[in-house]
């Protein structure tokens, strides 16, 4: 079988709106077809990101409150409701050129997939959940995923707590969901697991469900 070429650029730690226009760069590029599928791997300062979905009630605290917390806030077009993203949480955006919208679905599932696939190599039970995007470790929600379609190709993506600060819950109803709660791949292993451990197994999980070969770059400046 013959491989499909995409590039995955490793971003490291970066600001959230920095990316966020990185992402609307690649994506007309993407679509227009002068770069290949482009996956962009990064971690966050702390933020809160409001979908298209999004209940003002499901941020908890004032713009205010969380300026002085040192979190961002931002309105953004993927679907879904509020999430957060942190140190310790491995975002992932997946910037693809779809045939048709009803691949859609299935992007998401294999999404849903590879990360099933990821913490089980950390011997970390997860499942889907038919009513909400995401991957759950019974009744908490180890990975966000939310998306925005525009022109045929994909934005936005999945966020993966690693050694993420599980507290945000105070900041945030998490995607809009008071009833569940939230965990990390730390918290259910009992032992500290680095985001770079779980960025090598999600991508070797992510190249074989999208069956890619990641040509990597590593954007440091």
């Amino acid at each position: 079988m013959t491989l499909k070429p995409a590039r995955l650029l490793d971003l490291g730690l970066r600001p959230y709106r920095e990316v966020w226009e990185l992402q609307h760069r690649v994506h007309e590029a993407v679509r227009l077809g002068h770069e290949p599928d482009t996956w962009i791997a990064v971690e966050h300062p702390p933020v809160v990101t409001m979908g298209r979905q999004a209940k003002d009630e499901n941020v908890r605290l004032s713009r205010d409150e969380l300026e002085r917390l040192g979190v961002d806030l931002v309105a953004i077009e993927r679907g879904g409701d509020v999430t957060y993203h942190g140190p310790g949480q491995l975002v992932v955006y997946p910037i693809l050129r779809l045939e048709r919208f009803r691949a859609v679905v299935p992007l998401v599932r294999a999404l849903e997939g590879a990360v099933i696939e990821t913490c089980a190599r950390f011997g970390v039970a997860t499942e889907r959940w038919d009513a909400h995007a995401g991957v759950w470790a019974g009744r908490n929600q180890i990975c966000a995923i939310g998306l925005a379609i525009r022109k045929m190709a994909s934005l936005h993506g999945i966020a993966l707590n690693v050694c993420t600060n599980l507290d945000y819950d105070r900041l945030i109803a998490p995607c809009g969901l008071s009833d569940r709660g939230i965990t990390s791949l730390s918290a259910e292993t009992g032992r500290a697991i680095t985001v770079a451990e779980a960025k090598r197994a999600l991508v070797e999980e992510l190249a074989r469900s999208f069956d890619v070969a990641f040509e990597e770059t590593r954007l440091v400046a």
